[in-house]
């Protein structure tokens, strides 16, 4: 696990002073009153750093703002955990550096900590941060069927957030996007290309954002008349590693595809670099797609085709809902479906400068 210097679990209140004034809060962090009132009021104007050290202070000396501003309990943590399956994806640390920016304005510092995707992790994850008394937890690393990690939070009445993923059948808010329809359309436009020989790699079908994939890639190209079973429908680990290794699978084969639909951009890209690395041209002799839309696989040098997720969107919306929550329980959840684009690359086989409307 990987995580930012937490603050300390707050004291009991028999432990705390009576009565602690703005004033003194003010001079143990050495500045004004009228600062103190801005940070404890949620008002702006005061920088992320002086923020936080009067959130720290504050918590330390026990001081209990008068008003009623958005969060002006201070004996919040003022943490928040961010639960992912690796850091070894961009798509995930591009995530983890919207919401540390996101949490750093508001006063928060952010716990991360990386599951790779193993049931036995995501529950001891949750049991620490239940441990540290963290407000609220950002969980992109959800398994279908696995509730263990959500009972803990849910009985420690933690609030969280669903971030791309989520568990089948424990409700919370949720922020993603459409993957059916973003996975349909990407198939469709390799179905547009004439490619009739395609397989599809897709991340652990224990997230239901790679099974939503899979299961739209397939419907498409069914209804078209292409059929994808068996060997050419393979699901991997969530890395170029795993793209690596399902293109050893398909390439290798004594009749390899002639189109490869990946559910994330880093498993196409480990496809592409087999592929190159047995003598291939990309998309003359195989054509590859992705999805997440990463900036390097979209550059010139790379010219993947690709869905393209709102990532600083996805980011913030996820630690506004998570703040909601931590400053006004609630028993109803939030659905946020961001909105997907498709990035026309040439590695579908579309002419370099020339891509179609994006549908």
């Amino acid at each position: 696990m990987v995580g930012v210097t937490a603050a300390e679990t707050p004291v009991p209140n028999s432990q705390r002073p009576a009565k602690i004034s703005a004033a003194a809060v003010a001079r143990a962090a050495g500045v004004s009153p009228a600062t103190v009132s801005y940070v404890m009021n949620g008002r702006q104007g005061v920088s992320a750093d002086t923020r936080r050290q009067i959130l720290r202070i504050a918590n330390e000396l026990g001081y209990r703002p008068s008003g009623h501003g958005r969060l002006p309990d201070p004996l919040l943590t003022r943490v928040v955990g961010f639960i992912l399956p690796n850091i070894t994806n961009p798509m995930h640390t591009g995530w983890a550096q919207h919401i540390i920016t996101a949490s750093a304005a508001e006063g928060f510092d952010v716990f991360v900590a990386t599951t790779f995707d193993d049931p036995e992790s995501l529950a001891q994850i949750a049991s620490t941060l239940a441990a540290r008394n963290v407000d609220g937890v950002i969980i992109a690393g959800a398994l279908r069927e696995d509730s263990r990690a959500l009972r803990t939070l849910r009985q420690r009445r933690i609030p969280y957030v669903y971030l791309s993923r989520r568990a089948d059948h424990v409700p919370g808010d949720f922020v993603g996007i459409d993957d059916d329809t973003a996975a349909s359309q990407l198939m469709q436009h390799i179905l547009d290309h004439g490619y009739t020989e395609i397989a599809t790699v897709i991340g652990p079908r224990f997230s239901t954002a790679s099974m939503a994939r899979e299961i739209a890639f397939v419907r498409t190209a069914a209804a078209a008349g292409v059929e994808i079973t068996g060997s050419r429908k393979i699901s991997t680990r969530l890395s170029a590693d795993g793209g690596l290794v399902a293109a050893q699978q398909l390439l290798d084969s004594s009749a390899p595809p002639r189109a490869i639909v990946c559910g994330s951009d880093e498993i196409a890209m480990g496809v592409m670099e087999h592929a190159l690395a047995l003598g291939l041209r990309i998309p003359e002799d195989v054509a590859v797609v992705g999805s997440d839309g990463l900036p390097h696989s979209r550059s010139q040098l790379i010219g993947m085709t690709t869905i393209v997720q709102p990532v600083k969107q996805m980011a913030d919306r996820a630690f506004e809902l998570l703040l909601d929550q931590i400053a006004s329980p609630r028993t109803t959840y939030a659905l946020t479906i961001c909105p997907h684009r498709l990035h026309f690359g040439t590695s579908c086989g579309c002419p370099a400068g020339v891509a179609p409307a994006s549908p």
